[in-house]
């Protein structure tokens, strides 16, 4: 029985992990005036923030076609698995996993389990590793779901944006309310656990980095942290330095430009982390 894991481009795991474990990443969309583009394969995500504030239409992004899910699932099954576990973005947030479900109903002699992570960025990422280190393992469906939908429950992404000014332009916050956090200088602070996103504000960019660390201190023992950004790789690691004494497997973890997907909602600058909690039961 050979069990094989899926996810899609906005897990923003890196290469090498996806390679180790032979994941397989289906390519969501980036949709500018002049064409779409593969996120991850036809643009990188470099020149996507730096040409991020400059486009007078703001991008909008899109799933992956149902077929683009049924090629992937039967290649696979082609190829010698049994078994395929499809684990995506949050569904509050994308149309990517309810697709991913309709493709699995289409594949015929194959057994696909699709699995909503409730989180975005290293949030699906870090639950799909969990998922693809059990499958290499030997692990069946039954244990690798049973496992992930726990590692889900205790899965946190917390992070600091520059400006409100990208939510508004994607349609997730009013302009009026854009308006006012860009005159007072307000740096919002979001929060995603189980599909449900939370929003505070700080009045200065250090009182945003104090939140995140903060939170860091409060939000329970930490099995695993990672750390995530728009572009902005010189503020996570100094992130990273601060959050050292408070938790020292800060140091080796993942660092990670987020995906053009998510980050043409939320703009350059931003930062935070990633962390799942320690579970007693497991």
């Amino acid at each position: 029985m050979t069990i094989k894991i899926v996810t899609d481009s906005t897990c923003d795991l890196p290469a090498e992990v996806i390679e180790k474990y032979d994941i397989t990443v289906i390519p969501a969309y980036i949709n500018f005036t002049d064409g779409s583009y593969l996120d991850g394969v036809e643009i990188s995500r470099q020149e996507f923030y730096e040409k991020l504030p400059h486009y007078e239409t703001p991008p909008t992004t899109s799933a992956p076609a149902i077929g683009t899910f049924a090629r992937a699932y039967m290649d696979l099954r082609d190829r010698g698995a049994s078994q395929v576990i499809s684990i995506h973005i949050s569904s509050a947030l994308s149309g990517i996993y309810n697709v991913a479900v309709l493709a699995a109903e289409a594949v015929e002699n194959m057994v696909v389990k699709t699995f909503d992570a409730g989180n975005l960025s290293l949030g699906t990422g870090l639950v799909v590793e969990v998922a693809a280190k059990m499958a290499q393992a030997g692990r069946s469906v039954d244990e690798i779901l049973e496992k992930i939908k726990s590692v889900a429950k205790r899965t946190y992404t917390f992070a600091a944006l520059d400006t409100l000014k990208f939510l508004q332009r994607s349609g997730r916050v009013s302009r009026l309310k854009a308006g006012f956090g860009s005159l007072l200088q307000i740096k919002p602070i979001l929060r995603m656990n189980r599909d449900k996103i939370d929003m505070e504000v700080a009045r200065t960019s250090k009182g945003a980095i104090t939140h995140l660390l903060e939170t860091l201190k409060t939000i329970g023992p930490i099995d695993t942290i990672a750390l995530v950004h728009t572009n902005a790789p010189d503020r996570a690691e100094e992130l990273r330095e601060l959050a050292k004494s408070l938790f020292d497997k800060v140091v080796h973890a993942y660092s990670t430009n987020v995906t053009p997907v998510i980050g043409s909602h939320i703009g350059p600058g931003a930062v935070g982390f990633v962390v799942i909690t320690a579970s007693s039961s497991d």
